[in-house]
Formats: structure tokens, C-alpha cells, sequence
């Protein structure tokens, strides 16, 4: 972390002196930068390289770096309000009109301000990220022969196996699809089992990403209720009569946002359920490799105990290693399964082999076990120091479950509290929290927030982001 802050330092320090130099004028060397600033070659090296990224500098190998060129007169902007009618109109004769609203994603993507505790992010601080390991797999994947040539479009057969191994049952690497990242892989699968206009049936509440992908597909998102043992079977079987929905959309162990692991007794009736709607459930397995320490024995993966291709399977790797490690699977049998692998084909015509080849050196590195292991070890006690802050400093927001995996908690607010008030004071106090309306396809029983404790530098932090919280609180529930 200090290298990085070093980097945006120095880059700061010389855009701000660009200013001495005509355009074309040459900046003073790199030793000369070091011995000045303090910082290793690599800092400068980096620094520079953001700068001529940035359009501000011009480096030449052997020269050194020189004032990029003044940059000509932008031409004047068009009217695109054209664009307006066009994209009304388009919707026009749709059943159920397609919108593209990326703000609930964007809640958990965008990087906060400096200074504010980030309880809403959605992955791994890089401190608990394996990135030595996942540095040493890429070098390794690079040398690899053929590594950059082009993969098969399902995917290598080595990647594949290992995801079968990790779904069980009866499933092979014939039956999974490897592919860039659990939001993709959702939007094959809505894309490929729902027509426009159709309804889906979704965990309320549940993951807002999934939720735009539907509307974004002209999908109707019908909302079937979830306790701390997951979705309720009676309401699914009356969402399927009512709705004829072809798919069902769930997370059955440790829900985004709730936390509920499907009971044993519901995950047969909700295979059994949708196997006589004639409909798919789509699992998305997002989190299997980020259980707390105290986890116990997990639950199969639904898509193991159906024989008949009820299940469609999604699981990832990206959560358990970096955003930017984009590999997943997606998993099916039967006559579905060639529909998916076509969308998939059309849409992306495959993951780069380079990263799939790193993927696979990395789950086959002893240092992947000690990386689980270690991130178990750690969630564990950021969950339990957030559970007793809350506790402690705020009493009068109700936890009714603590799940023992996943990255956050789901706590209830008390009634009538306004949560965009309550967001927009925790960011004025220091601490991005997510609101719960956006994890809603309806109107929500009650209000909540997400606060995330994966993204955090450590225990101190989630402290001091509670305590901050606290203000925010005092601010609006008086």
C-alpha cells in the first residue's frame, strides 16, 4: 500500500511542475528523480508511466521522459439529444421495457473518498487478496507453452475439471463453461433461459447486479421472499403458478445481501418445485470460498444433487482473489447447456487463455489452501469485531442474523428510517455504508443497510467506522 501512495504522490508532485518545461522540453532523469524525492526507480518508473498514460509526458526509451505536445482544441460537441427519442422509442412496443440502471453496483464498485471507511465495498482489501501468489501464477502461466495462443471456446479442459471437481456430484468438465467473472455468467444464463418480457423469479431481497442484469434483459423480476433458512418453498410454488416464470434466480448459501444458507429439507423442495414448473433454478455459488472460520461442513452445491438439468451453475473465483481475476464457470446438462455455450460465443468468444492459465496455477499451488485458510482466520474475526461494535455502540439497530460466511452483514434499521439520510450523513461522517432499497424488485418489508467488513484494512478500522456510524445515526434518528 505505501508504494502505491508513494506512485500517486510523485506523479502529483511533477504534474503540478510540468509547468517549467516547454512542450517537448526533457523532464529530469529518473536517477535524478529518485535521489530528489527519496522513492525507488520503480516508484518513478510508475509515476512516469501514469503520467504518459495521462497524456501529460511522452517517454522514450533510452532519452528519457519530455513534455507531451500542447493538446489541440477539443472540436465542439455534437447534439445528441437525438438520442433521447431513439432510446424512449426503442421501448416503445416492449412488454416490459429494457433500463439499464447500474447504480446499485456501482454502490459496492466505486472506490470511496479518501479518508472514508469503506463499509460498502464488495471484495477483498488487497492486504487479505493472495496477490504475491497470484503475481507468481501469471509469471508461471506466461511461460507456459501456448499460453497465449487461442483457448478453446469452453474453456481449458484442466480449468474445467477442476470447477467439476469443485461443483461434486456426477458433473464433468464436458458440462461447465469457463467464463469472465459471476456477472457474466448470470447474464448467459437470464439471456438464455427468458425470453424479453418474460418474468424471473428472484431471492427478496437479493444481489442488485443481478436484478439490473434482468431489467437490463427486458426481464420482470418477481420477488419471492427468504428467512434466515433461505427462500420460503410455499411462496415459490405460488410465484411459479402465478407468474409462469421460466427461472428462479438464488444464492442458496450465505445470500447476498441476508446471509441465510438454504435449509436441507428446502433445498429438495426447491428442486422438486421447479422441476414441475418445467423451470431452471440459476445458483449463483458466489461466496463458497469465503467461509468464517467457525463455518463447519458446508452444503453441496444444489447443481450436485439434480440429475435432471434443473440447475443451472454459476461460481466464481473473484471474490476469494481480486476483482481483476475474472474467472468463473458456468455449469448445465442437457439441450441448455449448447444455448449457453452459443450466448457465451457471441458475446465474449472466450476468456483469455493467459488468465485462464494463471487460474490454474494458482488453485494448484500450495500456497491457494494457506490462502483460504488464511482469509477464514481473518473474516472471522472482522465479522465478530463488527457484530460487537455494533453492539456496543449501536443497540438499537437490529442484527437478527450473523452468518458464518460471506464479506458483510444485513442490519434491520428501526422503522421509518430514512436510509438515503442515513447514507448521505455516514459518508459526512466518514464511513460508506450501502443502503438496502436497491436490493428490493419491490417495495421493501423494512428498511436496511449492507456493511461490508471485506474491505477494510483491518479490525481498528471497523471500529472507528462504526463509531462514525454512530454519529451519522445521532444525526438522523435523533
Amino acid at each position: 500500500m505505501q508504494e502505491r501512495s508513494s506512485v500517486g504522490e510523485l506523479a502529483e508532485q511533477l504534474r503540478r511542475e510540468l509547468d517549467r518545461y516547454s512542450p517537448g522540453g526533457k523532464l529530469p532523469s529518473s536517477r535524478t528523480l529518485v535521489e530528489r524525492f527519496r522513492v525507488s526507480p520503480v516508484t518513478v518508473s510508475r509515476a512516469l508511466a501514469q503520467l504518459a498514460a495521462e497524456g501529460l509526458v511522452v517517454t522514450r526509451p533510452g532519452a528519457g521522459a519530455f513534455r507531451a505536445p500542447a493538446r489541440t482544441t477539443p472540436a465542439p460537441a455534437g447534439d445528441t439529444s437525438w438520442q433521447e427519442v431513439a432510446l424512449s422509442a426503442e421501448g416503445a412496443a416492449e412488454l416490459v421495457p429494457r433500463s439499464v440502471d447500474a447504480s446499485g453496483v456501482l454502490v459496492s464498485l466505486a472506490a470511496p473518498p479518501p479518508g472514508v471507511i469503506e463499509f460498502n465495498g464488495g471484495y477483498l482489501h488487497p492486504s487479505l487478496q493472495p496477490e504475491r501468489a497470484m503475481a507468481a501464477a501469471l509469471s508461471r502461466a506466461g511461460r507456459r507453452p501456448g499460453a497465449w495462443g487461442r483457448p478453446p471456446m469452453e474453456g481449458l479442459a484442466e480449468l474445467r475439471e477442476w470447477f467439476a471437481r469443485g461443483i461434486g456430484g456426477s458433473y464433468t468438465a464436458a458440462e461447465v463453461l469457463i467464463t469472465a467473472g459471476g456477472q457474466s455468467a448470470l447474464t448467459t444464463a437470464l439471456r438464455a433461459l427468458a425470453p424479453p418480457g418474460a418474468p424471473v423469479l428472484v431471492e427478496s431481497p437479493t444481489y442488485p447486479g443481478m436484478l439490473a442484469i434482468a431489467r437490463a434483459a427486458g426481464l420482470r423480476p418477481v420477488p419471492v421472499p427468504v428467512d434466515p433458512d433461505g427462500v420460503k418453498p410455499a411462496l415459490l410454488a405460488d410465484a411459479f403458478r402465478a407468474s409462469g416464470a421460466p427461472a428462479f434466480v438464488c444464492q442458496p448459501l450465505f445470500q447476498n445481501p441476508t446471509g441465510a444458507v438454504l435449509a436441507p429439507e428446502r433445498r429438495r423442495e426447491v428442486l422438486r418445485i421447479a422441476r414441475e414448473a418445467g423451470a431452471f433454478v440459476v445458483e449463483d455459488d458466489f461466496v463458497r470460498r469465503l467461509v468464517h472460520e467457525d463455518a463447519g461442513p458446508l452444503p453441496r452445491p444444489l447443481a450436485a444433487d439434480d440429475p435432471d438439468g434443473v440447475v443451472v451453475h454459476v461460481c466464481s473465483l473473484t471474490k476469494a482473489t481480486s476483482p481483476s481475476f475474472r474467472v468463473s464457470a458456468l455449469a448445465a446438462r442437457g439441450p441448455v447447456l449448447e444455448r449457453l455455450r452459443a450466448i457465451q460465443v457471441v458475446d465474449t468468444f472466450f476468456v483469455p487463455r493467459p488468465l485462464q492459465e494463471a487460474a490454474l496455477e494458482l488453485v494448484g499451488s500450495p500456497a491457494w489452501p494457506r490462502h483460504l485458510r488464511a482469509v477464514a482466520t481473518e473474516l472471522k474475526a472482522r465479522r465478530d469485531a463488527m457484530t460487537g461494535a455494533l453492539a456496543l455502540h449501536l443497540p438499537e439497530i437490529a442484527l437478527p442474523h450473523v452468518p458464518s460466511g460471506g464479506y458483510h452483514l444485513w442490519p434491520r434499521l428501526p422503522d421509518g428510517t430514512d436510509e438515503a439520510a442515513l447514507t448521505a450523513a455516514a459518508l459526512r461522517a466518514g464511513v460508506a455504508i450501502t443502503p438496502g432499497r436497491p436490493y428490493f424488485s419491490a417495495e421493501p418489508p423494512a428498511p436496511h443497510i449492507r456493511l461490508s467488513f471485506a474491505a477494510v484494512a483491518g479490525t481498528g478500522e471497523i471500529a472507528e467506522g462504526v463509531r462514525r456510524l454512530r454519529t451519522a445515526c445521532d444525526e438522523v434518528l435523533g
